[in-house]
């Protein structure tokens, strides 16, 4: 990856967020005493198209249907938004500018004849970023947000969580007879089902959902246009088909996104799985583990600066580069004898006390009340507002290194590799012993983690990601990352200087388990291109500060 700094993560403006938080009502605020959800795959992986190809892939001796994407697929775009002529973008934080240009783009080159608007709320500074990009009101391709969902076939709702969740009745009752509601993220319904609410029946009720922040969303569309396309994996749910096309629209929308294949979901098993996720592996737990490890290897003799880059480097640098092409366990494989020994110590001490944490988080999410968390947070944001961590000592030091950084000298530590696949792996046991699919737990396990944040936390840092990602993620990273340093330190790294042996049962199921084969799957799908975060982009990323 490059040096130059040219990209900054994008992020959704807090003040439409804080804004409808604080209008949000007292009562999505109640404890409830709800239990967790088992999340039920019944209706998943049995679809049809008449428009694209549907295949079957061996998902670890499971059969799970996807549809391959690819821009030669363009011409099919028509078909699949038959009936739809101008489609709604609402907001401008992650996702809403790469999704809209990207999908401005796709079907302008396919020829469609359907406009893509911007809807923003009065005043907001976005106006500007969207202007630069080719949205304006001279065009009629910009405008107030409520204005366009009015006009809109395809409501594409990309504001905040948070203001989802104080302004869903306004934006239902301004969408036509006959719209769909579209979603990236399944916490709406979250949302809803704890306050004993639920979708307008008169509608179709539709998501797509990128397995991957939306400048990654972007620039791999931008840099794959001469292999066909590139681009990040989304899933796709048909939450409510009242018109009975709901499901070839969604498709169409993940082909025109430049999703290099799409995987069927549900609503609930995205929001568990994605909400899940960037609490574990994704972002809260890789930022404990990296905490963890940066003291543990100075407290062995490590300067600071090397001892960084044994913990995070050794993460983003190099072990997440073989995960992604290779697959997980390639990690352990490439290992001489020695370091395989290392390796299985950290493994073995690591993988009981993260499950216990990822659990844990399963749990408040599937219940709901880690959904609940968010909103409360926002409630008090004003009194409290979030600040950086970035000032730390692990992350000033971090800085450092990145500027002297040798990309082909970072090492693969072996016992950082134990600790992180020991998290990766209990994230997915998790997440199939709760009855996830193959495929949703690998991407949001392993693909979202070493093809779309991890580049951006080798570009900038671990500690800017946590900064500067959504206000659900970010409260979640917070509130979880501390959960994983300390269990680590307190739980695994003194196991192994205590010298309990290996429990060689842990380390077998991790040789000989099925997820290797999905992976392995997943990654003959993968295209051809890696993100190149410091190259040139229409994408507009903003720092918050």
């Amino acid at each position: 990856f490059l040096t130059t700094f040219q990209v900054i993560i994008a992020t959704m403006k807090f003040t439409l967020a804080l804004g409808a938080i604080l209008a949000t009502t007292a009562a999505a605020f109640a404890p409830a005493a709800v239990a967790p959800r088992a999340v039920s795959t019944t209706a998943v992986n049995s679809f049809s198209s008449e428009i694209f190809e549907v295949r079957s892939v061996d998902m670890a001796g499971t059969t799970e249907q996807i549809v391959k994407g690819g821009r030669d697929l363009f011409p099919l775009l028509p078909k699949a938004f038959e009936g739809i002529k101008e489609i709604g973008v609402i907001g401008w934080g992650s996702q809403a500018p790469a999704q809209a240009q990207n999908l401005r783009d796709s079907l302008n080159e396919a020829g469609c004849d359907i406009k893509v608007r911007i809807g923003l709320r009065e005043g907001s500074s976005s106006f500007e970023e969207a202007r630069e990009v080719g949205f304006s009101e001279d065009a009629d391709t910009l405008g107030e947000m409520f204005d366009i969902i009015g006009k809109s076939d395809l409501v594409m709702l990309l504001i905040s969580d948070a203001a989802q969740a104080a302004l869903y009745k306004e934006v239902f009752a301004a969408m036509k007879p006959g719209a769909t509601l579209g979603l990236s993220h399944g916490f709406l319904l979250g949302y809803l089902e704890s306050i004993g609410e639920s979708f307008p029946e008169d509608m179709d009720v539709i998501a797509v959902c990128p397995k991957g922040m939306g400048p990654s969303v972007r620039r791999l569309y931008e840099q794959g246009k001469e292999v066909n396309g590139a681009g990040i994996n989304a899933s796709f749910a048909v939450h409510q088909n009242k018109s009975g096309k709901a499901t070839e629209l969604a498709l169409g929308w993940g082909v025109a996104l430049g999703s290099p294949f799409m995987f069927e979901t549900t609503l609930t098993s995205e929001y568990c799985s994605d909400i899940y996720g960037e609490r574990g592996i994704l972002l809260g737990a890789v930022h404990g583990i990296v905490e963890s490890l940066y003291r543990r290897y100075q407290r062995q003799g490590m300067s600071a600066e090397q001892a960084f880059i044994e913990s995070c480097e050794s993460i983003t640098g190099n072990i997440v580069k073989i995960i992604s092409t290779q697959g997980i366990k390639a990690v352990y494989d490439g290992l001489n004898d020695d370091d395989k020994k290392i390796f299985e110590e950290a493994y073995s001490a690591s993988y009981m006390p993260s499950k216990e944490i990822l659990q844990e988080i399963y749990d408040e999410v599937s219940s709901g009340n880690e959904i609940r968390t968010v909103i409360m947070h926002g409630k008090r944001i004003n009194k409290f507002p979030v600040g950086k961590i970035d000032g730390t000592d692990t992350w000033k030091v971090g800085e450092k290194v990145r500027e002297s950084r040798e990309e082909d000298k970072i090492p693969l530590n072996p016992f950082t590799a134990g600790v992180y696949v020991a998290t990766m792996m209990a994230q997915i046991d998790v997440l199939l012993e709760a009855g996830h699919p193959y495929s949703e737990v690998v991407n949001e396990s392993v693909i979202e983690a070493v093809d779309s944040l991890c580049p951006y936390m080798h570009y900038r840092g671990v500690a800017f990601m946590v900064d500067n990602c959504s206000f659900t993620a970010k409260t979640g990273s917070r509130k979880w990352a501390p959960r994983f340093d300390y269990i680590l330190d307190q739980l695994a790294y003194t196991a192994v200087d205590n010298g309990k042996p290996v429990n060689e049962d842990v380390i077998s199921a991790f040789k000989n388990h099925k997820v290797h084969d999905a992976v392995t799957e997943c990654c003959k799908l993968r295209p051809t291109v890696d993100i190149s975060v410091g190259t040139a982009s229409s994408t507009k990323e903003i720092v918050i500060e």
